[in-house]
């Protein structure tokens, strides 16, 4: 069986036309700076000192302070953010969230929706102090949840609006990048070096493995077959033939999703402050957004034939989308020419 796999990845290699450059970019390519942002944690009993990885961009108008997904990292922001930053005046803060990316903190095990919560309330207040700027909070699937409670909760005193993208209450799917640019950028915030590797593994080889299992997969899709690889098979395979991993397994977070998502729709439109729902499908629709959809609750928008990452398959229609949201609400200016249309519903 592994033998036949791996025969079928050196044809898929070969195939004429397929030649692609699967190199890693870095985060500078897309984002103006980074740093590491301390925070003092007063309830812990050790006093330590936890430091959350943020990338920024823009240096006027709203604050966009962006929250990844479950597995994900600040870096799957990076496109979105090019994108962003060139339809309209607003400062971009990614954020890689505690037990993600390159955040350090002393229990990255705890994440429960109300301590990453917190989280994102301690970051703003030590990035702006007591009067932060305008704050629109953007999150994808977990990170969405996160950005709702976080709203609730009225941890961002300056909140000027919410988006959530993907987020239905229960869909915890992960999904793959079928972005290849994004996947250049992202795909290195989200694998490691397995444990007790001979030799540290190239990074190009890293993005090269996960495109391609999406390739097989949507080829097998084509072809009538369904094959739906979830990150803990892949985790197996890549460990024999790449020597590397996920940072983060999903599976075990499985006890914090009942607390990310159990009544979310409510709770996003109990939030007084505008708000944006972007789907990949109208299937992800629960009765309750349905409703409140009907009654104008919030503005909705349907980006198809994108995957579970909305923000890296299309990222310049979900930077649209946001950037037209925020015109129409008169948060923020067009600029470079930007021309919205504003969406019937």
């Amino acid at each position: 069986m592994e033998t036949a796999l791996h025969e079928h990845r050196l044809a898929l290699r070969m195939r004429p036309g397929r030649k692609r450059d699967f190199s890693p970019v870095l985060w500078s390519q897309y984002f103006e700076s980074m740093e590491d942002v301390v925070v003092e944690n007063e309830t812990d009993l050790l006093n330590c000192s936890y430091t959350f990885r943020i990338y920024k961009s823009g240096s006027e108008g709203p604050v966009l302070l962006l929250l990844h997904g479950g597995g994900h990292s600040a870096l799957s922001w990076a496109v979105f953010t090019s994108a962003i930053i060139s339809r309209i005046q607003c400062r971009i803060v990614a954020l890689d969230l505690r037990g993600h990316g390159e955040t350090k903190v002393r229990n990255p095990e705890d994440l429960s929706a109300e301590t990453m919560s917190k989280d994102v309330g301690n970051v703003v207040e030590a990035l702006y102090g007591d009067l932060p700027p305008p704050i629109m909070l953007i999150g994808h699937s977990m990170g969405g949840a996160i950005a709702v409670h976080t709203a609730v909760a009225n941890l961002v005193p300056s909140l000027l609006g919410l988006c959530m993208i993907d987020v239905v209450e229960g869909n915890v799917k992960s999904g793959q990048i079928r972005n290849l640019e994004s996947a250049r950028v992202s795909m290195v915030g989200q694998v490691k070096q397995c444990e007790g590797a001979a030799s540290p593994e190239c990074p190009k080889a890293i993005v090269e493995g996960i495109i391609e299992e999406e390739e097989e997969e949507e080829e097998d899709d084509e072809g009538g077959g369904s094959v739906n690889k979830r990150k803990k098979e892949d985790d197996t395979e890549t460990k024999k033939e790449h020597l590397y991993t996920w940072r983060i397994e999903l599976a075990k977070t499985e006890k914090y999703w009942d607390g990310w998502f159990r009544g979310l729709s409510n709770l996003f439109l109990s939030c007084p402050t505008p708000k944006l729902l972007l789907l990949a499908g109208v299937d992800r629709l629960d009765k309750d957004l349905t409703i409140g959809q009907m009654q104008g609750k919030f503005q909705m928008q349907v980006l198809p034939q994108c995957g579970h990452a909305v923000h890296e398959d299309a990222p310049d229609k979900v930077a649209e989308a946001v950037a037209t949201f925020l015109i129409r609400h008169r948060f923020t200016e067009p600029i470079g020419g930007f021309q919205c249309v504003f969406p019937a519903c």
